[in-house]
């Protein structure tokens, strides 16, 4: 008989612990076994073998705890093995691990369109088509954004991230490492400047105005099917744009023609203290890729549109092999039935309030720290050269280091390499928010 209940989690600790030398030994030695056999080409941040992982600590196989501020990519924000997503996986896997939902369709994938179309920003008509990482997303929106315009250009903004493939790697603002070397990239892709209200001190509407000036003589409103826009940047350095700025391109784009779509791969899902950060900057996207936070860990991601927009394609020019593999959608359903009652949205802003009260104490302190930014669990600090606003990579290199000889793992983040990212589970307690603001103020006073 198939025993389908769900293995017994693991009890972690939630606590930072480091017992060896960072790596330990036996990651040194796992280290050795998969540079032997993995490409070069794929880096690792922390070079630690994880054994476990719960809630916000992940374990390695030397017993060390690391305070993760990472969450896999902003991927786990419900938190690690997620009670509820664990017995959602196991029970689905159950009954069945795979159908082609373009073959055979099941619940599973209607009832996550479903969840999509009820909390997404506006209320109208919309389709939803389920694919499985954020740059997959990305790239069908595009098509979807053509068949519908029946125009070629597609239009992103500085600091922009929006995935690996060849064509995502064009709209990157970064190249390097991303693109480099890959070349050609998709064309037809055109880039205008941004809001960056760190560095270039402009209202929304004057921001937005630059960048409507740049689209409209580079490419023009009449070959434009659609602009991207990362409400919150991710890559780029989570960079919040100034108050109004999404909503003129927004006006602008309606006015003529052109796709508005808001790419919350990285900041939807509850990380910024809603469903989705476009919830509460007045915008109403046309389309949305979300991926990342939707399915606590499993491979997921979503195109969400306008119902027009998503009914333009001819039968069968959509579709994967993978999209929307019912044992994602399962821990999908799990998530959006733990946000139902806004309790992890007050986690959120909670987070906001303990880390980013925090960061800003720190930056009283050491004026190494230019800018504390993001909302709800996705903040961010600006690392500059003291008394200027010019980047300051060497110190983000050396603060992340230490935080991972003392049980922090961090991210960067910022076309300029100066950004230190914080993306922890939105279940995190205080007290771990502030024992790491601890090593963050030793980081820095080590500089």
């Amino acid at each position: 008989m198939t025993n389908t209940s769900a293995p017994a989690a693991t009890v972690v600790t939630q606590e930072r612990k480091v017992v060896t030398a960072i790596p330990g030994p036996k990651s040194q030695e796992m280290m050795k076994r998969r540079n032997a056999v993995v490409s070069a080409g794929v880096g690792a941040a922390l070079p630690v073998f994880i054994e476990n992982a719960h809630g916000s600590i992940v374990v390695d196989v030397d017993g060390n705890q690391f305070i993760d501020f990472a969450a896999g990519i902003g991927v786990t924000t419900v938190g690690h093995s997620n009670d509820g997503v664990v017995a959602a996986v196991a029970e689905q896997a159950g009954h069945y691990t795979h159908l082609c939902f373009t073959v055979t369709p099941y619940e599973g994938y209607v009832a996550v369109a479903e969840q999509l179309i009820k909390h997404t920003p506006g209320n109208h008509d919309k389709r939803v088509m389920l694919a499985n990482s954020g740059a997959e997303a990305v790239e069908n929106a595009v098509k979807f954004a053509r068949k519908f315009t029946g125009k070629n250009g597609v239009g992103v903004i500085d600091h922009a991230y929006h995935g690996r493939t060849n064509l995502t790697m064009g709209m990157n603002f970064k190249n390097a490492p991303y693109g480099t070397g890959f070349g050609p990239l998709g064309s037809s892709v055109f880039r205008a400047p941004s809001s960056y209200p760190f560095h270039d001190g402009l209202s929304g509407a004057e921001a937005a105005k630059r960048t409507l000036s740049y689209f409209e003589k580079i490419v023009g409103a009449e070959d434009l099917a659609c602009i991207f826009m990362e409400p919150i940047q991710g890559e780029g350095g989570f960079v919040v744009p100034a108050d109004g700025y999404l909503a003129a391109i927004q006006e602008w784009c309606t006015a003529n023609n052109v796709v508005f779509v808001a790419d919350e791969v990285q900041s939807g899902i509850a990380r910024t203290g809603d469903y989705f950060a476009t919830t509460n900057m007045g915008v109403v996207p046309d389309m949305m890729t979300v991926a990342k936070g939707i399915a606590g860990g499993m491979p997921l991601s979503a195109v969400v549109g306008r119902a027009d927009i998503m009914d333009s394609v001819h039968v069968g020019g959509m579709g994967g092999t993978y999209g929307g593999n019912p044992v994602a959608c399962a821990a999908a359903l799990s998530v959006f039935e733990q946000l139902e009652d806004g309790k992890l949205f007050a986690e959120a802003k909670r987070i906001e309030k303990t880390l980013g009260g925090g960061l800003r104490q720190l930056q009283e302190k050491y004026p190494v720290i230019g800018d504390v930014r993001g909302r709800g669990a996705m903040l961010a600090i600006e690392l500059v050269q003291p008394g200027t606003k010019d980047p300051n990579p060497d110190a983000v290199k050396k603060v992340i280091a230490y935080g991972a000889q003392h049980g922090l793992l961090l991210l960067s983040a910022g076309s300029y390499y100066n950004v230190l990212r914080f993306l922890p589970a939105v279940t995190t307690s205080d007290a771990l928010l502030e024992d790491a603001l601890s090593v963050l103020d030793e980081a820095l006073a080590s500089l």
